[in-house]
């Protein structure tokens, strides 16, 4: 199954061959390469009209408003995925989760990327 990749910002830099090289590896990780998966890029603004209208929160959310790069996109999956960090267990799930995937990334690429999700304070 494919990628498809729109970036629909301006803000950060992005190169879309790397991007889907990295996006493929992390769909090997998480096992759904049989899934279709579509990454759009936007800026905090435009996500912030998305939330508005769909979630009716006015607000960015804490997965595109950050600068786009892999760890965003392993983060992003475990939202897919059903994974949230709305309560302290839902948290420390998706932080297991996310450094899992992300051990396994850098143990793959050579990266050392660490997870978006932090600590519940």
């Amino acid at each position: 199954m494919g990628v498809v990749l729109r970036n629909l910002q301006n803000v950060v830099s992005l190169r879309r061959a790397r991007l889907r090289k990295d996006v493929e590896t992390l769909r090997h990780i998480f096992g759904v390469q049989k899934f279709d998966l579509g990454i759009i890029c936007v800026d905090n603004r435009k996500i912030q009209r998305i939330n508005h209208i769909y979630r009716k929160k006015n607000q960015p959310t804490d997965v595109l408003s950050f600068p786009f790069y892999e760890v965003v996109t392993a983060h992003g999956i475990c939202h897919l995925l059903g994974y949230r960090h709305e309560t302290e267990e839902e948290w420390n799930e998706m932080l297991q989760k996310e450094s899992y995937i992300l051990s396994e990334f850098n143990r793959l690429t050579g990266r050392h990327l660490e997870p978006l999700t932090k600590r519940c304070t």
